[in-house]
């Protein structure tokens, strides 16, 4: 069976080491916080939070505590909290480690495309095009295809680019493929998944 949302962000938080500063794009990344567990993972968040905790329990949100994708969160004893101006500094200066984004199109060139929704006004392109160009590694994770079941992992963006050639590694439901030379490589299938299944879904080439 393909991943659920919870396992797809329990597998981007494989990804992460201690010691890392780590930034959640909205979406299924902001699951990831739940995953961290016993790791020593600082999560940033764009709009001014350094120490991001997991998502509260029912009945003890607080409304003064939103990620980038206003979804309340928890603090840590650890946080700290700035402006828009100092968290952007972090991000521009290369200050953070990774970035685990969500997307609506990736290509086999490791280009990016996740800040226009298709037929829908979009008020703003927010912090994405800063996080691709000042992090040291970008994980995407998203579903592989769309709900019509056309395949999210292209030859080519359609899509106004977020960045080109800034994708590391992509996640979705389907397994884990990294981008190199010449295309995708397949790096892990989800229980279930086979080969086969893989590489219909995907637009993209998959190497050997």
């Amino acid at each position: 069976m393909p991943w659920d949302r919870d396992q797809m962000a329990a597998r981007a938080a494989e990804e992460l080491e201690d010691g890392m500063y780590v930034n959640l794009g909205i979406g299924i990344p902001t699951l990831v916080a739940n995953f961290v567990g016993d790791k020593d993972i600082t999560l940033q968040s764009e709009n001014g939070m350094l120490g991001m905790g997991p998502f509260p329990f029912e009945g003890e949100e607080d409304p003064d505590l939103i990620n980038a994708g206003k979804q309340t969160i928890t603090e840590l004893s650890r946080t700290a909290y700035f402006d828009s101006a100092t968290s952007f500094a972090m991000i521009r200066g290369g200050k953070i480690a990774a970035a685990i984004l969500g997307a609506m199109e990736v290509d086999e060139k490791g280009d990016l495309a996740n800040w226009m929704i298709p037929g829908k006004l979009v008020k703003g392109m927010g912090g994405a095009m800063d996080l691709v160009a000042g992090v040291g590694r970008v994980i995407v994770v998203m579903d592989h295809t769309n709900k019509h079941g056309d395949s999210k992992v292209l030859k080519e963006c359609t899509l106004p680019l977020t960045g080109k050639g800034v994708v590391d590694r992509i996640i979705t439901n389907l397994g884990v493929l990294d981008v190199v030379d010449g295309g995708l490589k397949i790096v892990e299938l989800a229980e279930g998944v086979s080969t086969e299944e893989m590489r219909a879904a995907t637009e993209a080439t998959i190497v050997s």
